[in-house]
């Protein structure tokens, strides 16, 4: 039986990879291809082992790999030298970074060129990845399992009338210091301009101090704080929002299958797709921005319904069965699924 081998979740392990890799893990699974040693969540490929000499014992038909990691290169590369197929999962994000600054990029760069399967999450990734001269022939476009794990969970739908709350989610290191007291004091002008609505802050302990909550007198009765909740609690609270202000890009990318629109607390955005659908909105860190574009999506629900209702450009809830499809194409034992591309029937909600 084919046996595909999904390895380097990321470096470091972050939360992020392994999330995505859930479903396409769990999918493998049900379709009888995964390997004992594959599963992120028991016996996983972790940072501290050697992908190398696992790939040598299991042999599997073909290795997939996720981000820019570095335990993702040495998959990878001990994957081509043993003859064995690569396949790159979420596949063309960030590599348009012509300056390289980040991490990963040479990796990625790297693995376009190793790969035998770019699985690219949006359109516009494959767009990158065409750029990049990789052959067309090489990329699928699967939507992103991110969205299937969203979707997965209890999302029960909360009209709109009775959604009574702003998520607010920044923590991103160059919105440390100023831009942070820039959201915070954002935030104060929001609560009270808004008393009807909860602010909720689901960062670190500076966006609450700059949001007035360490001071008895003049404490907004109307934002809280929390620490970042596990993803399953963190998709049941967005759900119940009418707007979240972020520069988080998971929640970049999941707002838009609930309905809720995105103000994206930065000057740019590592998913664009967003902004180019509609479904979000830059707006920087000065405070009179943030207060100016909240407002309008609080009291227009015209405004406000023309980005909620907008298919989402980054998935359909089935990555996982195109990432399948197209591993079982790969190897020989399948066909590739259409690839993943957003609905155009604008005005009916996403979900």
């Amino acid at each position: 039986m084919p046996i595909v081998l999904p390895v380097a979740l990321s470096l470091c392990g972050k939360r992020d990879s392994e999330i995505r890799m859930r479903p396409v893990v769990d999918a493998l699974g049900r379709a009888g291809f995964l390997a004992p040693v594959a599963d992120p969540f028991s016996a996983v490929l972790d940072r501290a082992a050697d992908p190398a000499a696992a790939i040598e014992q299991q042999r599997p038909d073909a290795v997939l790999v996720h981000g820019g990691s570095a335990t993702a290169l040495a998959a990878a590369m001990a994957a081509s030298e043993c003859g064995i197929p690569v396949a790159h999962l979420d596949a063309g994000r960030c590599d348009g970074d012509v300056t390289a600054s980040l991490p990963g990029e040479p990796v990625r760069r790297t693995l376009s060129r190793i790969a035998a399967l770019q699985l690219a999450p949006t359109e516009h990734a494959r767009r990158i990845l065409l750029a990049s001269a990789v052959p067309e022939e090489r990329i699928v476009v699967t939507g992103d399992p991110l969205v299937d794990a969203a979707l997965s969970g209890d999302t029960s739908a909360v009209a709109a009338e009775d959604r009574k709350m702003v998520l607010v989610a920044a923590h991103q290191p160059e919105n440390r210091g100023a831009p942070m007291q820039r959201i915070g004091s954002a935030v104060r002008v929001l609560a009270a301009r808004f008393p009807g609505l909860a602010f909720v802050l689901c960062s670190g302990p500076e966006l609450a101090v700059h949001a007035g909550l360490t001071t008895a007198a003049g404490r907004p009765s109307n934002i809280l704080s929390m620490p970042v909740p596990p993803f399953p609690e963190l998709v049941r609270l967005l759900a119940e929002a009418t707007l979240v202000l972020t520069d988080c890009a998971e929640l970049e990318e999941v707002a838009p299958s609930l309905d809720v629109p995105v103000l994206v607390v930065s000057t740019t955005t590592d998913r664009p797709e967003g902004v180019l659908a509609g479904t979000s909105r830059t707006v920087g860190t000065r405070v009179e921005t943030i207060v100016e574009e909240a407002s309008a999506l609080l009291v227009d629900p015209n405004r406000h319904a023309a980005m909620a209702h907008r298919p989402s450009p980054f998935g359909d809830g089935h990555a996982a069965e195109r990432i399948v499809a197209a591993l079982s194409a790969l190897i020989g034992c399948g066909e590739r699924r259409p690839d993943f591309a957003p609905r155009v029937d604008i005005g009916v909600a996403s979900r």
